[in-house]
């Protein structure tokens, strides 16, 4: 298991998303690590009209300015929070959101944070964050290994075929075809939360 290094998380989140599928996200806590295979993602680049940059910088989104291999982490609609891999060059603006996990360990951590016994405990982006016990407490962390959370390459290789659709949860550019799956014997939607 090797952590990721700079340089990999520092090309464009189109590249980035797909082959971030299958990396594993763990998280160290109080309560216990807990870690999950990534399952889906969805790239938001700087001309991208749904990305929280193409505005230009703010208070928000400043970590998605900075180096790559950060995390951002946002409240969707006041309730959720969301993570972000923050890919490209310093200034560039863009990063992969993390729509969901497989839970690898930690389990019974997790389900307590959900509340839940079921396989949906982290199949949307605020799941996997609650699950994980991810929160704005972590926007800006690195991702190297020197925080609590980490993304480590297991070698298991991304998928060579993702499924590769349009973005959900979002109002503009919905047509772009930056959403990546791992595939699945019955590929389903996964919710939006």
């Amino acid at each position: 298991m090797t952590v990721l290094d700079r340089d990999w998380f520092a090309r464009d989140a189109t590249i980035v998303a797909p082959e971030l599928l299958n990396k594993v996200l763990r998280v160290d806590s109080p309560t216990g690590p807990v870690a999950g295979r990534i399952v889906e993602t969805e790239a938001y680049m700087p001309d991208d009209p749904a990305s929280h940059t193409f505005n230009g910088p703010s208070n928000r989104n400043r970590v998605m300015f900075g180096p790559p291999a950060h995390l951002y982490v946002y409240l969707s609609y006041g309730i959720h929070s969301c993570a972000n891999v923050v890919t490209g060059p310093p200034g560039s603006g863009q990063a992969v959101l993390l729509r969901a996990v497989t839970p690898l360990d930690g389990l019974d951590v997790m389900r307590a944070r959900r509340n839940r016994r079921d396989p949906e405990l982290a199949n949307g982006p605020g799941k996997l964050c609650q699950a994980l016990g991810i929160d704005l407490d972590d926007n800006g962390l690195d991702l190297l290994g020197n925080g609590r959370v980490t993304i480590i390459d297991d070698e298991v290789s991304s998928p060579p075929n993702p499924v590769v659709g349009p973005r959900v949860g979002i109002s503009k550019a919905v047509d772009r075809p930056w959403r990546f799956r791992v595939p699945t014997p019955r590929s389903r939607e996964v919710s939006a939360f």
